[in-house]
């Protein structure tokens, strides 16, 4: 019997995860936008933004975004394919169908994104990691979070402790110092070069970030996120949000204080490639569960803020892609060519003016229509059947 999975109905869908995507949107955008407008791959930001209210704006999002809102994210995205397998077996489909092709899906939007776009993007990574994920799905709730706790903190810890152990024996070498050619090279190239140019550099950017030497960091911090994210969503602690209240309580308040001590690690005057490390791998994953635990707590009582956040959510990969499209079109040689140009302070603002755009642009469309227009192509691949996209009175 050939048994047809169908995507998520509306009358089903979980406000607070929404709204969690739609925050994440936010989050991810400032921290991109460093990466849009100037080399931050190939600078030291507080020499390169170290001067007044440009120091304060690389401050704010390097404590409150930078390496918070991916973590997130990736929860968000093991949630979304565990939910996706539940409701696969439940209706006796094949998931692992379903799943492939909407890897699939994801994996060509983000070549599309990543050499022809921007090369930053994550959603190469998450295709080719959520293949791996699929072996995990058929663990118990208890076992994966158990798994993905073990996962993310042995060999982060590990290697948390032994960049320690470098930073005490020697001296710290400025990476840095070896990067202005390139900083300049992307300054040039970026700012002024044709859009074959600028695709030559994003392919060589691309490789660069994503060298054979950043797997497996990459694997045991992406993954285990995933996991999480699948162990909450087998756990039905978001369905479930008010007999599991104590647990989003925790996250919220509990892990605060501790997330912001770690992510304020670098500006106490400690040095040293452990610093960031310890920030970003620790404290920025404490931040994204206190984020999603404010969230849950607060769904309810501020159904406005909730609201608006969750139609961008329901349109994240539309309003991500967005992003890039329109900041690579501001900056980039062959748009309006900003590179360079702009600073931290004022990329910020126009960080929260588009999305403010974009929070108007949402809730509009999705008053009209089931799904953002990418998240209608994803579905209907992945279904391989058209979804039917307006609301009933607006056909």
């Amino acid at each position: 019997m050939d048994v047809k999975l169908e995507p998520t109905v509306e009358g089903n869908r979980i406000t607070s995860l929404d709204a969690m995507r739609g925050f994440a949107i936010i989050g991810i955008y400032l921290v991109n936008m460093l990466s849009f407008h100037s080399p931050y791959v190939f600078i030291e930001p507080l020499e390169w933004w170290g001067k007044g209210i440009d120091r304060i704006a690389y401050m704010f999002i390097d404590v409150f975004a930078q390496a918070s809102f991916y973590p997130l994210f990736s929860m968000l995205f093991g949630y979304g394919l565990m939910l996706m397998r539940e409701r696969a077996i439940g209706r006796g489909a094949n998931f692992t169908v379903f799943a492939a092709r909407r890897l699939a899906f994801l994996l060509a939007v983000g070549m599309v994104h990543a050499f022809l776009i921007w090369p930053g993007d994550i959603l190469i990574t998450y295709a080719c990691v959520g293949l791996l994920l699929l072996f995990f799905l058929r663990f118990s709730g208890k076992a994966l979070l158990i798994l993905a706790l073990a996962m993310y903190t042995i060999p982060n810890l590990l290697l948390g402790l032994l960049l320690l152990l470098a930073d005490v024996a020697g001296p710290i070498v400025n990476l840095w110092e070896t990067y202005k050619a390139d900083a300049q090279h992307a300054l040039a190239v970026y700012g002024n070069g044709s859009f074959r140019e600028i695709t030559e550099m994003r392919i060589s950017e691309w490789n660069f970030l994503n060298s054979p030497e950043t797997i497996p960091i990459t694997l045991f911090s992406i993954l285990p996120l995933f996991l999480f994210g699948a162990a909450v969503a087998k756990l039905r602690w978001l369905e479930e949000s008010v007999r599991h209240l104590k647990k989003f309580k925790v996250a919220a308040f509990g892990l605060l204080l501790p997330a912001m001590a770690l992510k304020t690690l670098p500006y106490y005057g400690w040095e040293g490639y452990s610093v960031e490390f310890f920030q970003d791998f620790f404290g920025g994953p404490l931040l994204a569960l206190s984020y999603a635990g404010m969230i849950v707590l607060g769904a309810g009582k501020f159904e406005a803020v909730s609201g608006s956040l969750a139609y961008v959510g329901r349109m994240s990969m539309t309003n991500y892609l967005f992003q890039s499209i329109l900041s690579t079109f501001i900056f980039y040689g062959y748009g309006l060519g900003l590179y360079g140009k702009v600073s931290a302070a004022q990329g910020t603002l126009l960080v929260f003016a588009v999305f403010f755009l974009q929070i108007a642009v949402s809730s509009m469309w999705m008053k009209k229509y089931r799904y953002g227009p990418v998240e209608w192509m994803w579905r209907s691949f992945t279904y391989f059947k058209l979804q039917k996209l307006r609301r009933r009175g607006n056909a």
